[in-house]
C-alpha cells in the first residue's frame, strides 16, 4: 500500500489554482500544461502507479491571492471516490472566527480529515497567534494540520521564513496533542525540519519535491533512524508525476524495512485513518 500525502486531481478548480497569481511563475518554470480530464481516469493513473490512497487538500487564499479551492469541492471528490481520496480542509486564518466556523463545518458536516495551511501564502508564519484558534479546533476535533513549507517557489511577495519549519516547533510545544504534517520537507531548513519532527511525538514530515536538492542528504539518514516512524511519502502530482516521484524516492538510500512505514504506516497514524491497514 502507498499513501500519497500530497496530490492534486485534474479538476477545473485545481488546475485554475495552478495558474493563479500565487503559482503562475512557478507553473511556467515547471512547464505545467494544466490539463483538465475525468477524475475517474486520474484514479486509474494512481492505481497503475501503485498509489492506493491520495490526500487532497482544499486551499483558501482569498484574502491574499483572491483564490480558493473549496472544502465542498474536495468533499465531493471524496464522496465520489471514497476508496481513493482523503480530504483536508482549507481555511484562511485572516478571516478570524469565520475561518474557525468554516473548519468546524468542513470536519463535522463535510467529513474532511484535517486542515491544510499555507503560511507563506497567508503571509503569516505558523506561530502567528491568528492561527491558534484553528489549532485548538483541530485538537478538539482530533484532526491533523498540514503545513506547506519549503522556499515558496516564485510566489510573489512571499517571505521564505514564513514557510520555515522552525516556527512549527513553537506550535507543537503549545499544542502537544495536535498532529502536524510538515509538507515539502521544510526545505532549505533541512536539519531544522528533522529536529522539529524528531522532538515532537505528533509531528510528521514529507519531503516531496526536495528529495534530491542540494543539502537534502540528511533526510535519508533521518528516515533510516530518527524519523523511521515519522516520515511520509508525497508526490506533489501533477507538478511531479507519480512515476517520477516514486522513482526518485526509491533510489534514495533508505532501508527496505523502513519504506513500508514511509509509504503507508506513518500516514495512517498521522491522519488517524482508523480501520485502514498498511
Amino acid at each position: 500500500m502507498i499513501i500519497d500525502c500530497r496530490l492534486r486531481p485534474p479538476t477545473e478548480e485545481f488546475v485554475n489554482f495552478g495558474f493563479n497569481r500565487a503559482f503562475k511563475e512557478l507553473m511556467v518554470s515547471a512547464r505545467y500544461e494544466g490539463k483538465i480530464y475525468p477524475v475517474a481516469d486520474f484514479v486509474k493513473e494512481m492505481s497503475a502507479a501503485g498509489i492506493t490512497l491520495g490526500v487532497v487538500a482544499a486551499r483558501d487564499l482569498e484574502t491574499t491571492f483572491k483564490y480558493k479551492i473549496s472544502n465542498e469541492h474536495v468533499a465531493d471528490l471524496v464522496r465520489q471516490f471514497p476508496q481513493s481520496f482523503v480530504g483536508l480542509a482549507g481555511v484562511d486564518p485572516n478571516k478570524g472566527m469565520d475561518a474557525v466556523r468554516e473548519l468546524d463545518h468542513a470536519i463535522r458536516v463535510l467529513g474532511l480529515k484535517g486542515l491544510s495551511l499555507d503560511p507563506f501564502m497567508h503571509r503569516h508564519p505558523a506561530n502567528d497567534k491568528r492561527y491558534y484558534p484553528l489549532y485548538a479546533k483541530c485538537v478538539e476535533l482530533d484532526v491533523a494540520v498540514m503545513f506547506t513549507t519549503g522556499p515558496a517557489g516564485f510566489v510573489p511577495d512571499a517571505v521564505m521564513d514564513h514557510a520555515s519549519p522552525r516556527v512549527i516547533d513553537e506550535v507543537a510545544t503549545d499544542f502537544p496533542e495536535l498532529r502536524i504534517m510538515i509538507s515539502h520537507g521544510g526545505y532549505p531548513y533541512v536539519t531544522e525540519a528533522i529536529a522539529v519532527t524528531w522532538r515532537h511525538p505528533n509531528v510528521y514530515l514529507d519531503i516531496s519535491g526536495y528529495e534530491e536538492f542540494p543539502g537534502s542528504e540528511p533526510y535519508s539518514q533521518a528516515a533510516n533512524g530518527l524519523l523511521r516512524n515519522k516520515m511520509l511519502f508525497a508526490s506533489g502530482h501533477p507538478y511531479v508525476t507519480f512515476t517520477r516521484a516514486l522513482k526518485v524516492f526509491n533510489r534514495l538510500p533508505i532501508k527496505p524495512e523502513v519504506r513500508e512505514n514511509i509509504y503507508s504506516k506513518n500516514a495512517i497514524a498521522a491522519l488517524k485513518l482508523d480501520g485502514l491497514k498498511s
